[in-house]
C-alpha cells in the first residue's frame, strides 16, 4: 500500500478504499448537516468533510465502515484535508476487510513477546519478577494487540508492546552508562507503566476511551492492579510501593497527569525514557511522510511545532 494516505502530498488525487475511524455530525452556517470524517488506512489518516448529508448518508458513513472514495488532497489550517468527489460504502465483492486498513508495529508480535520475556528473565529481584510475570501473563493477549495511545504516539496495532520493548532497549543502554541504576526496578516500571491502557482504551480499530478510562485513567488503574497482584502473590515490602510510585509518577508532572512527581532515581529515568520513545516515534513517523527540504505538518503533542527534514545525508 505504498500509495496509501500517508504517502499522498498536497495537490494529489486520491482514489481508493479507506476505513472511517471517526464520524462526527455538524451543522453548517447554512443550516445543513455535514459529517467530519477521519479516514485511515495502514499508512496514515486524513480528515474529510462530507457536505449536505442526507439521513441515509448518516446511516452509511459511520465509524468502522470501509468506503471507496475519490478526491483531492488540499491544505486547511496547516493540515492535509481531503476534498471528496465521490464516496460509497464498500461491498463484499470489493474484497476488502478492516484489518487491511490498520497500521501495525514494524516488529512481529512473537519478537515483541520474546523481548519482554528476555527482560523479565534478567530481573534478579524475585518480588519484582513475580509481580511483572503475573501481570504479563494475565494481559498477554491484549498487550500484543493494543495501541499505546488513541493518538500521537504508537497509535497502531501492537503499539503498546512496541513502545515497551523500545523503552527496554533504551534502558539497557542507559543502565550500562549509569551502573548505579537499579535495573530490575527500571525494567519492571517500564513493562507495567502503561498496561492500565488495556482497560483505558477500547481497542485497535477506532481507539477511544472506555468509561473506566475516562473516569479513572490508566495510571490509577495500574497502581491498583500492582497492589492486587502483590496481595494475591503474598508479596509486600518496599518493592511493591516503589513500583506503584514508578507508575504513579511516570508522566512527570501533575499537569501531565501524574498525581506525584518522580521521587526515586529510577522513576525519573522511566519518565525520561518514556518521553524520548514517544517523541521519537511521533517525529520519525511524521518525517517519513515528507521529502527532504520540507516541513512536517504541525504536531499537536510536540507543542504544535512543524519539523524540518534536512536535505543532506547523515
Amino acid at each position: 500500500m505504498k500509495r496509501g494516505i500517508g504517502h499522498h502530498q498536497i495537490g494529489d488525487s486520491f482514489d481508493g478504499f479507506v476505513l472511517i475511524k471517526e464520524s462526527v455530525k455538524g451543522t453548517a452556517s447554512n443550516g445543513k448537516p455535514f459529517l467530519t470524517l477521519m479516514l485511515r488506512d495502514a499508512t496514515g489518516e486524513i480528515e474529510a468533510k462530507l457536505w449536505d448529508v442526507t439521513p441515509e448518508d448518516e446511516g452509511h458513513f459511520i465509524q468502522e465502515q470501509i468506503i471507496r472514495i475519490t478526491g483531492e488532497i488540499n491544505q486547511f489550517r496547516g493540515k492535509a484535508q481531503m476534498r471528496i468527489n465521490s464516496i460509497r460504502p464498500a461491498q463484499t465483492t470489493d474484497g476488502v476487510q478492516v484489518s487491511d486498513f490498520i497500521e501495525t508495529a514494524p516488529v512481529s508480535r512473537d519478537e515483541l513477546m520474546e523481548k519482554l520475556t528476555e527482560a523479565i528473565f534478567e530481573m534478579k529481584s524475585p518480588a519484582l519478577q513475580r509481580i511483572v510475570r503475573a501481570i504479563i501473563k494475565k494481559y498477554q493477549e491484549p498487550l500484543l494487540i493494543y495501541p499505546a495511545a488513541a493518538k500521537n504516539h504508537h497509535e497502531y496495532a501492537s503499539g503498546l508492546a512496541h513502545h515497551i520493548v523500545s523503552m527496554l532497549k533504551i534502558a539497557r543502554e542507559l543502565s550500562e552508562l549509569y551502573p548505579q541504576v537499579n535495573k530490575d526496578l527500571l525494567y519492571a516500571g517500564i513493562i507495567v507503566h502503561d498496561i492500565g491502557k488495556l482497560k483505558e482504551l477500547s481497542g485497535v480499530v477506532s481507539t477511544s476511551y472506555t468509561l473506566e478510562g475516562k473516569l479513572l485513567g490508566h495510571i490509577p488503574i495500574m497502581v491498583e492492579e500492582i497492589g492486587n497482584t502483590a496481595k494475591e502473590l503474598k508479596i509486600d515490602g518496599e518493592e511493591v510501593l516503589i513500583l506503584q510510585h514508578m507508575v504513579l509518577s511516570h508522566h512527570g508532572k501533575a499537569e501531565w497527569g501524574s498525581p506525584t512527581p518522580p521521587l526515586v532515581r529510577e522513576a525519573e529515568l522511566l519518565h525520561l525514557i518514556d518521553l524520548i520513545d514517544a517523541k521519537m516515534n511521533m517525529l520519525n513517523r511524521a518525517l517519513e511522510k515528507v521529502k527532504p527540504g520540507e516541513f512536517t505538518e504541525r504536531l499537536f503533542a510536540m507543542d504544535n511545532r512543524s519539523f524540518y527534514k534536512p536535505t543532506f545525508e547523515a
